[in-house]
């Protein structure tokens, strides 16, 4: 019998060691999200002239930046209250959601006093109903409706991998490891780009200068903002939203084709 004091593995010890996994991956994901939704306001607001902000969290608390952001996407001048009481942030905020539910964007339990606490994982939650409506959706919405498809990353699974084809060293069956080694974003390049650089060339590099590689090119030549870092996403499981958000951003200035045999492909995969 084990005496006090003694190491014993507790039944629980396990679950709980899950448990913390777990955490730290949602943790790491938020914090890649944070990062990445970031730039992509600010890649907004410098196309509008708006200063950008800093950190999202605090800076769209008072909802002023939120309205400023749906003014841009919407087309439409939005009204917001400019005191700085708890009460005129949550009438901005209420804007903000009554702005969405007009627009069709779904929103799964995501108050105002949410936003204006700056909750970290509503806070990216709403941001990543805006994108998923606005950049994800409103960028291949002409696609889906030729193809009669209503899953926006079927159909981008579809471009990549019909994209992709011709590299054998390429094989993308998901949004998250799929991208880890670099080669997958530049073969997306190159198939349409070739002058661009040297496959072989590409082959030989690390990961992480894949990576950069990919993004700096996409970045001189498409105009295509660097919302991923490379060390983001040369991990174990990369945030999956964040890889979506660029690859919408690359679908939007490359060919878009895509057959339904592809699309058929994709229903089969694992």
């Amino acid at each position: 019998m084990a005496k006090y004091g003694d190491l014993e593995a507790r039944p629980d010890d396990g679950q709980n060691e899950f448990s913390d996994i777990i955490k730290s991956r949602s943790d790491e994901h938020n914090d890649v999200q944070k990062k990445t939704f970031t730039k992509w306001i600010n890649a907004r607001f410098s196309k509008s002239g708006k200063p950008p902000i800093s950190d999202m969290f605090s800076d769209l608390k008072d909802g002023r930046k939120l309205l400023d952001l749906l003014e841009g996407l919407t087309g439409t001048s939005l009204p917001k209250e400019r005191g700085s009481t708890r009460v005129h942030a949550l009438n901005n905020v209420n804007r903000v959601l009554q702005v969405l539910h007009q627009n069709n964007v779904d929103l799964v339990n995501i108050g105002g006093t949410d936003i204006v606490d700056g909750n970290p994982k509503l806070t990216l939650g709403l941001l990543w109903s805006i994108i998923l409506h606005w950049q994800v959706k409103d960028v291949m919405k002409d696609i889906m409706s030729d193809l009669q498809q209503t899953n926006s990353e079927k159909i981008l699974l579809s471009w990549v991998r019909q994209t992709t084809r011709p590299y054998s060293q390429v094989n993308v069956l998901n949004f998250t490891t799929s991208w880890t080694d670099g080669l997958a974003f530049n073969a997306v390049l190159h198939r349409h780009k070739p002058d661009l650089f040297s496959w072989d060339r590409v082959v030989k590099m690390s990961p992480i200068e894949r990576l950069e590689h990919a993004f700096s090119k996409a970045h001189t030549y498409l105009g295509i903002e660097k919302l991923l870092d490379p060390e983001d996403v040369a991990v174990h499981l990369p945030d999956k939203k964040s890889i979506i958000m660029y690859l919408t951003s690359l679908f939007e200035v490359l060919p878009q084709q895509v057959t339904i045999d592809a699309i058929r492909e994709v229903e089969t995969l694992p």
